[in-house]
């Protein structure tokens, strides 16, 4: 095993002009205000690789306005786009 330290990494100092960067906007109310949501797992047993059931948060962001989950954070984490069920039912809860 070698014990030499090792060189850090160089750091990369690339600026990125954001003004030149698309902002996103919520599909449903065109809101460009998102907050951080989760939607929650329950992975079973039978298929956990711990053989024990486990409850998996998956972050996500939701539009401030009207509480949808763009569809591509959806695809990105690989989840069904039947979301909007959940948000109606927060709509009521606010």
């Amino acid at each position: 095993m070698n014990m030499k330290a090792s060189k850090p990494l160089p750091q990369a100092n690339t600026q990125v002009d954001l003004s030149n960067a698309e902002t996103m906007k919520c599909e449903q109310c065109e809101s460009t205000l998102f907050t951080t949501s989760y939607i929650i797992k329950r992975i079973s047993a039978i298929v956990s690789p711990t053989g024990q059931e486990a409850i998996v948060p998956i972050q996500v962001y939701s539009c401030e306005g009207c509480s949808k989950v763009p569809s591509i954070f959806i695809k990105a984490a690989g989840l069904e786009e039947n979301l909007e069920e959940d948000s109606s039912i927060k709509q009521t809860l606010i």
